[in-house]
């Protein structure tokens, strides 16, 4: 099979040469697709469900949330195991799938299962955490205000315009918000005033949650024309912050004898910042910034690239505010990238120049060095294939292969530079043809050897490829 393999190479050189073209150009076309990270995804095919009930004990939460929840999604096909965390007014249940198991076909099967779920309390909605791994968070950036700007609008930019701007970025799964104040309208009840008025505090809740709404009157009709009646009631609707505040106080909690007792009457109502655990520094001041998680499966630097011309879009319409990126997976991974290309280099310009000094001549080692990149072309082809990763360790095993790959060439090219320098000696019999002919009779002669050879380093690497779990994901590349 050798024999015949080389003797189609020999003879159809023009078409190994139409297919090394094609190689070269679908292999370069792979280096652009396969997604490029720095470091391997070593986390769970996992998903996660978040369910808020604020205020209730993790006991509470334990019982009637993370308990129901846990039972249920244990009968989602695939599931290998489902855990639950119970904190202050918070749940968390991770179900981890299979490794063979689609990501997204998995979150479908559990959203699936929690329609059937219940028995949960009032008011309890569990939601399905961003389509990301652990893995996803890629960029970071804080604003950077004109002067006169303070924490809580800086932090209201970054909720409602920024954050909503680079959502859309295709490729990402979540913007976060972290640091500065998150504006709230705050209501500070009077006991003294409450007891006074003889109104417990759930009125004052439930008169200022009805007050903000807004509700239909069916229609009118008047010549001909039919007008849509509402009720306008949203709180804050077209207002300023001010003007809002006046609005809240004037919400009626109730009329006696005609007379109303206002929020005013019972309550101050003023603006400020929401309750916080933490905050963001930067360079020992306060700041206001974002994480940028890439969804899961995505190329990370084609989305940073994404993100960073969303962001010089939205400068010119953010009055001044600055956005500034404080941490960037690209330079990681160019950083990966530059160290197999420099090996590559490095490579091989060594066997050039090995190949020179040794057999004195230049052909021989340009068909080296050729081969050196087109077998890294062909390794992208096959991450392409086969959904592997670009990262530090698949793009290792690149560089680590090319040495192997060094060797058994210069074999191969020197014993048929020896055959061809013993057939010049004898007076070259048979001309161009003969020349041939000792090609292919030199390669034949060693290639058996060069395939032993490879095929036991492949059978040294096999045990990788029978290894489970995170050690089958970190090492498989």
């Amino acid at each position: 099979m050798i024999r015949k393999i080389l003797d189609f190479c020999i003879q159809e050189r023009l078409l190994v040469l139409i297919f090394s073209a094609g190689l070269i150009a679908y292999g370069w076309y792979s280096t652009k697709k396969v997604p490029l990270d720095a470091i391997p995804n070593v986390g769970e095919n996992q998903v996660i469900v978040l369910t808020e009930w604020p205020g209730r004990s993790p006991k509470d939460i334990e019982d009637q949330i993370t308990y129901p929840l846990s039972i249920s999604l244990q009968a989602v096909p695939g599931s290998k195991s489902v855990r639950g965390k119970s904190m202050f007014g918070f749940s968390f249940v991770q179900v981890t799938f299979d490794d063979d198991v689609d990501f997204y076909w998995a979150r479908s099967r559990v959203a699936e299962q929690l329609t059937t779920v219940t028995d949960l309390p009032e008011d309890v909605t569990p939601v399905l955490a961003p389509d990301a791994t652990a893995l996803g968070q890629i960029y970071y950036y804080v604003l950077e205000p004109p002067a006169g700007m303070d924490l809580a609008e800086l932090r209201s930019k970054q909720d409602f315009f920024v954050k909503y701007a680079l959502q859309s970025v295709d490729g990402v799964a979540e913007v976060a918000s972290i640091g500065g104040y998150v504006k709230q309208y705050q209501i500070e009840v009077d006991p003294d005033q409450l007891r006074y008025h003889k109104i417990p505090l759930n009125k004052v809740i439930q008169a200022v949650r009805e007050s903000n709404i807004d509700v239909g009157a069916k229609t009118v009709e008047m010549n001909g024309m039919e007008f849509i009646v509402r009720g306008r009631g949203f709180i804050g609707a077209d207002k300023t912050e001010s003007e809002t505040l006046k609005q809240i106080e004037a919400t009626v909690i109730v009329t006696r004898d005609g007379i109303p007792v206002r929020v005013r009457d019972v309550a101050s109502v003023q603006a400020g910042p929401s309750f916080r655990r933490g905050a963001l520094d930067l360079n020992g001041a306060e700041a206001v910034g974002g994480v940028v998680v890439m969804r899961y499966g995505e190329n990370p630097r084609d989305v940073i690239m994404r993100v960073k011309e969303k962001i010089k879009a939205l400068e010119s319409e953010l009055g001044g505010i600055k956005i500034t990126g404080i941490y960037d997976r690209s330079f990681l991974i160019d950083e990966t990238v530059g160290t197999l290309t420099k090996a590559l280099f490095e490579e091989t310009i060594i066997t050039i120049a090995v190949m020179v000094l040794f057999l004195l001549h230049v052909r021989a080692s340009l068909i080296i060095a050729i081969t050196l990149p087109m077998a890294v072309l062909m390794s992208f082809i096959a991450m392409k294939t086969f959904g592997v990763d670009a990262n530090i360790m698949s793009l290792a095993g690149i560089a680590i292969a090319i040495g192997t790959m060094v060797d058994m060439g210069i074999i191969i090219l020197e014993n048929i530079y020896d055959h061809l320098a013993s057939w010049e000696a004898d007076g070259s019999p048979g001309g161009q043809k003969g020349r041939v002919e000792v090609i292919r009779n030199a390669a034949a002669e060693v290639v058996p050897a060069v395939i032993t050879a490879v095929s036991t380093t492949i059978v040294s690497f096999l045990p990788v490829f029978f290894l489970t779990g995170r050690d089958h994901r970190l090492f498989a590349p």
